[in-house]
C-alpha cells in the first residue's frame, strides 16, 4: 500500500484529476466507484513515469477494491454455524464464483482478486483486437464446468470499444452463464453503449468513464496499453 500512501501526498491533485476526467453515466447497470483509494490507485496507474512494478501493484489493489463494489450484490443464504461460545446463523455465498480475465490485460486484475477468493474458479478468454477493423478474434475459450451455477465476473482493465468485452459475454452464455458482472478500471461511452447494446443486463462496474477514444480506439485520457505496462513489454 506504499504507493497509495505517496499518492494520497497529493490529495488536491488527485481530486481535480478526478473531477477533469471522470465522466458521468445515467445507465443504471453502470457504477462508477467513487472511492479515495481508487481514485488513488488509477491516479498511479494513469502516469506514464509509473514503472511496471508500481503499476502491477497499484492494478491489484483498486482490482480489490472494484471486486468489493461487484460483490455487494452478490446473494447469500443462511447457514448455521458453532462459535466458540454458541451456536448462531451466518450467511454464506449462495453460488459458487468464477473469474473470467479476457487475455492478456485481465490477468493483471485476477492476480488482485484471487488474493480476496482464493477459493474461487478461473475461466480464460483470449480475444483480441484487429488493429485494423478495431474488431474481436477469439483465440482461447475455456471456461470451468460449474459456469452455469456461478456467479461470473468478467474481468478487463479497459472497456474501449467494447467489442472485445460483447464477444466474451456471447461465449460466456453460450456455455450457460446466467449470472454475469462486467469489471473494469477504465470504461468510455462508445464501450458502455456497444456493450448494453447488446446485453443490456450486464452490470458493469468501473473507476472512471474517459470521455473518448482516438483513431487508433484506445481510450483518452486512459493509461495505455494496459497489458504492457502491466508484464513490461511496452
Amino acid at each position: 500500500m506504499a504507493a497509495l500512501v505517496c499518492a494520497f501526498s497529493s490529495a488536491k491533485s488527485t481530486n481535480l484529476a478526478r473531477k477533469s476526467v471522470r465522466a458521468t453515466t445515467h445507465d443504471p447497470k453502470v457504477t462508477v466507484v467513487n472511492h479515495p483509494l481508487v481514485a488513488a490507485s488509477l491516479a498511479i496507474l494513469r502516469s506514464k513515469t509509473t514503472a511496471s512494478a508500481d503499476f502491477r501493484r497499484a492494478l491489484q489493489e483498486v482490482s480489490v477494491l472494484l471486486l468489493g463494489q461487484a460483490s455487494a450484490a452478490w446473494e447469500t443464504v443462511p447457514h448455521q454455524v458453532e462459535t466458540p461460545l454458541k451456536v448462531c446463523m451466518a450467511e454464506i455465498l449462495a453460488r459458487p464464483l468464477v473469474l473470467v480475465p479476457i487475455l492478456r490485460a485481465g490477468l493483471g486484475m485476477l492476480d488482485g482478486m484471487l488474493a480476496l477468493l482464493p477459493h474461487a474458479a478461473i475461466g480464460h478468454i483470449g480475444v483480441y483486437r484487429n488493429e485494423k477493423t478495431l474488431r474481436p478474434s477469439t483465440y482461447f475459450c475455456r471456461l470451468p464446468s460449474t459456469i452455469g451455477e456461478a456467479q461470473v465476473v468478467l474481468i478487463d482493465p479497459m472497456l474501449a470499444t467494447g467489442h472485445s468485452a460483447c464477444e466474451a459475454v456471447a461465449l460466456l452464455k453460450k456455455s450457460g452463464a446466467t449470472r454475469i458482472q462486467f469489471i473494469c478500471l477504465v470504461a468510455c461511452p462508445p464501450g458502455l453503449e456497444q456493450l448494453h447494446s447488446q446485453h443490456p443486463e450486464i452490470p458493469i462496474i468501473t473507476a472512471a468513464i474517459d470521455p473518448e477514444l482516438n483513431d487508433l480506439g484506445y481510450i483518452v485520457p486512459g493509461l495505455g496499453d494496459a497489458g504492457d505496462r502491466y508484464f513490461g513489454t511496452a
